[in-house]
């Protein structure tokens, strides 16, 4: 079963940030260190662009692995 480019996008998110939206992470980031939330906010644009820029199969092959390690690492 294939996945999209959006779902892809949102189980990666989830795996990342948890139950935090992306942005909101950035903010509690930036209020403990301005250095860090400045990394934070660009780690997190450098993963929306590699997201927008993946071919969907790449994307789905990630998904499936990662989640493949977290089961196996269970």
């Amino acid at each position: 079963m294939s996945i999209s480019k959006e779902e892809a996008k949102q189980l990666l998110e989830r795996m990342i940030f948890e139950d935090t939206l992306p942005q909101d992470w950035v903010q509690d980031v930036w209020g403990l260190s301005p250095l860090l939330g400045d990394g934070a906010a660009k780690l997190f644009d450098a993963f929306e662009a590699l997201i927008d820029c993946c071919p969907e199969a790449q994307l789905e092959n990630l998904v499936q692995s990662l989640y493949q390690e977290r089961v196996d690492n269970s």
